[in-house]
């Protein structure tokens, strides 16, 4: 009730606000580079495989990084590479810019199946923004859901969190703070969504905004975990909200001893 009241007296500054960051906002290319890829040992070698699928929107698909190695899928696939994790992942992005959960279902409804352990989906911003109600969000959550379980075989899905946008450099107040509550209100379905399901895992997002260790309040471009559109990470962003999910993907699969299910499922439809 409260943002329902609050958009209503503020519609004509919230709208002007709007119009404003979009037109001086700046526009950053997604991530060059390959969508699919792979870390690790070769195939044939692997006993600790992990198929990891991302879906989602710019951020996903690495606005911000030059490349997709410094993006959010590269970091994440090393990230998931080591002695107490696994020795081989393979991986694929399917993801755009300006994609809400609508446009996110509509990619992994039109991938051809690709078996996978873990599926992570970003999604969100774009819904905010794009003011999707929260019973919509929410269907529309479900299927993707459904989508990544049975048509790409996995096993879990992880839900990243909505970014705190309250806390956007870009916005000025109170599309701030309008926006940020609206984040919350989208997080909170993902979060109730994830209670109790085993195969569901729901991960706040790291803030990206954090300069207190500079003593004057400041970091250097090539420090700081925003990009310069103030709105999407940085390659240092990347690499932080990655540590954060390889961690929730070992805690949801540990490495096994033996070859995945869905790599086991890739190769009897080779």
């Amino acid at each position: 009730m409260k943002l329902v009241v609050a958009r209503l007296a503020l519609a004509p500054l919230l709208i002007a606000q709007g119009r404003r960051v979009r037109r001086i906002a700046l526009r950053l290319p997604e991530a060059a580079g390959l969508r699919e890829g792979a870390e690790g040992l070769p195939e044939g070698g692997a006993v600790r495989p992990l198929r990891l699928l991302l879906v989602g929107d710019s951020s996903a698909a690495g606005v911000g990084a030059p490349t997709q190695d410094q993006a959010l899928a590269g970091n994440l696939a090393r990230a998931l590479i080591g002695p107490a994790a696994f020795d081989r992942v393979a991986w694929r992005l399917e993801a755009r810019t300006g994609a809400a959960a609508a446009d996110a279902l509509a990619m992994a409804q039109a991938l051809a199946p690709w078996p996978c352990d873990v599926a992570v989906l970003v999604v969100g911003v774009n819904d905010v923004t794009g003011a999707t109600p929260p019973a919509r969000w929410q269907r529309t959550v479900d299927r993707l859901i459904d989508t990544l379980g049975h048509r790409h075989g996995a096993r879990t899905v992880v839900l990243s969190g909505l970014p705190p946008m309250h806390r956007f450099p870009l916005l000025p107040q109170p599309l701030r703070w309008y926006l940020g509550e609206q984040a919350r209100r989208l997080d909170a379905v993902l979060v109730r969504r994830a209670a109790g399901d085993p195969a569901l895992r729901h991960l706040p997002l790291p803030a990206m905004d954090d300069r207190s260790t500079m003593h004057d309040g400041s970091l250097p471009a090539a420090r700081s975990p925003m990009a310069a559109d103030g709105f999407h990470p940085s390659p240092v962003g990347y690499r932080i909200w990655a540590g954060t999910l390889a961690g929730e993907v070992l805690r949801a699969m540990p490495s096994r001893s033996a070859g995945s299910p869905a790599t086991a499922a890739s190769a009897s439809t080779k």
